[in-house]
Formats: C-alpha cells, structure tokens, sequence
C-alpha cells in the first residue's frame, strides 16, 4: 500500500470513534473469530490475546460491550468448514479469520456479514479478494507474505548450509496456497543450483518419511512453508530434521525459538493486533470493501547457534549480523 492511502486510512481511523455515539449505542455486538490452528499452540493464544487487547483499547471489551464467539480449527479443514457454517449461521455482526482455510471457508459462506481476515498469504493469489486498494465486497484485512519471499527462504537455506544441493518444499495442499511461493523458489533455485522437491504432507507419519528420504544423502535442505498445518506441527517437523541432520528454513520465528535451525517471516502477533484497527472501524460504520488490504511490516530473522553446532554448521556473519535474535 502507498504512503498516501495509508494515510488516508489513518484519517478514517481517528474519525470513527466520532461516529460511535450515533452508531454504536448500548447494544451488544457480536463478533465470530474463527482461528486456523490449535487453541493449545502458543502463538494462536498471543495473536488472539493481542488483538483482544487491542480492541479493549478502543473500548471493546468481551462481556461489556461485545461478544466473542471463538473456534479453533486445529489446522483440520473439514472441521474449518464446518465451524465456519456454524458461525456464519449465528448471524455475527462481524467475523475475524486467521490464516487462508478458515477465511476461504467463512468466503464461501458470508456474502455479507463484513470479516476481516488476518495473516492470510497473497490474498488475491488466494482468491479471497479482487484487488487489494479497494477489495470490494465483505472482505478485507491483514496479509502475510509475498510471493518473493520463497526465493528468500531458499537463498537463506544455502547461505547457511553452503553444500546444499536439494531442497524439499515442505506444506499441507490442503492449507497451504503453495502455489503463491513456488514461482520465486524455482527461480531461485535455477539460480542456486539447487534441486527443489515437492513434499506435499498430512500428517506426522509423511513429514517423517519425506525428511528422512531427504536426509539419506549429503545436501539435503528444508523450506517449510507457512500456513496452519505446518505452524501447528513444527515439533514433528523441527525433530525430524534435527534427527536426520537436515538443514531448515522456516516461516514464522517460532520454529527457530523451538529449536529449528533459522526463520525469516512476519510477526503474526503484530498482524493480530492491528487488525483491531479495522474491526473497531467496521463496529463504527466503515464498509470492509473501502479499506484497503495490508500487509505485514514487522519481519523478524532468528537463527539457533545450538542447532548450528548439532548439524556441523559455521553460522556465517552475514546472518548473525542481519539476525534480529540468536538463540544460544
């Protein structure tokens, strides 16, 4: 988004609560959250917290003067398809999503009811919206990544693990829009000469099997990427590849802070909390369809020294000097 409808948006912001006393009133609203992943995962639980906190701060607070009507999807589509018919049918004032799944299950349900999705992955790739100044419709929100950063995941990889010479693209078809990425790490792969390998995988079982194939060679590398699934499995795939002596580059800093060898992404929590700029917004009048879709602005790259020393790997300085954290 450019500076100018940035601050355009800014402008919007400070008047809502202007148009509070003749839209608001005393009654109670109800909003529908339906989250990706597991309600267990701490990340989910600091995303959701910071965006209750933040609402609070524009004087929504759950019981008073709005109502909070939770799902946690536990990165299962089915159940993010059935959850998201359920609340659609609750009639909500409004709806928050988390994550691609959950808003394209809630898309196919609400044709009205406004939803502002949060930390979905090319939104337009995606098909949630049209385009992303004026998305139209009932839809609008927070996105993650874009589409270079595949390359980037891949030059990081190599940069670390200089002997790599193939890559498994490690993601769930069914939650990951995949497709969003590939272009640039092909790209970057040519450039590298670096093999990349589909690992498309749904459960525990097939993330042990595609790193351990990886694994039975020199050379072998991870690019795990972002969506529901792989976030709420990073223990499996983090252990997997630690047993294996697999090299890995992951989406969100979390998987680097649990032991995995080095992440570059977005701040998911920071997502979550800006979006209680457009739910108050929407609560005050504005229509989602005028505010323009946002992307992350907060990246982070975190890197395990202990993880390093276990795979034989030097971190080089020119990750230490760009990293945001070094995990000791």
């Amino acid at each position: 988004m450019i500076r100018r409808d940035f601050i355009t948006l800014l402008g919007g912001a400070a008047a809502w609560p202007l148009a509070a006393h003749a839209q608001q009133g005393d009654r109670m609203r109800r909003i529908a959250v339906l989250m990706g992943g597991d309600e267990n995962d701490p990340v989910q639980k600091s995303s959701l917290s910071a965006f209750t906190q933040a609402l609070a701060r524009f004087g929504w607070t759950d019981g008073r003067n709005v109502r909070m009507d939770l799902r946690w999807g536990g990165a299962d589509i089915n159940r993010i398809r059935a959850l998201a018919r359920e609340l659609v049918g609750l009639q909500p004032d409004m709806i928050v999503t988390n994550a691609t799944p959950p808003t394209a299950a809630v898309q196919r349900e609400a044709r009205t009811i406004p939803v502002v999705f949060v930390n979905v992955g090319e939104p337009v790739a995606s098909g949630i919206v049209p385009r992303l100044d004026r998305p139209g419709g009932n839809i609008t929100g927070f996105a993650t990544l874009e589409a270079p950063l595949g390359g980037k995941w891949l030059e990081l990889l190599s940069e670390i693990a200089p002997g790599l010479k193939r890559a498994a693209v490690v993601f769930n078809p069914d939650t990951s829009p995949a497709s969003t990425y590939m272009p640039s790490l092909e790209m970057a792969a040519r450039l590298l000469k670096v093999e990349p390998i589909i690992a498309p995988v749904h459960s525990d079982v097939e993330i042990e099997t595609a790193i351990i194939a990886l694994g039975r060679e020199p050379g072998g590398g991870l690019v795990a990427l972002p969506d529901v699934f792989t976030g709420g499995h990073r223990a499996p795939i983090i252990l997997a590849a630690t047993r294996n002596n697999v090299p890995a580059v992951y989406p969100l800093s979390e998987f680097a802070r649990d032991g995995g060898l080095l992440s570059y992404g977005y701040d998911p929590v920071d997502n979550f909390r800006r979006a209680a700029t457009y739910v108050d917004g929407i609560l005050h009048g504005a229509k989602p369809g005028d505010l323009p879709v946002q992307f992350a602005t907060k990246f982070e790259m975190v890197v395990n020294r202990k993880t390093a020393t276990a795979l034989g790997l030097a971190i080089p300085p020119s990750i230490l000097l760009r990293a945001d954290e070094v995990i000791e």
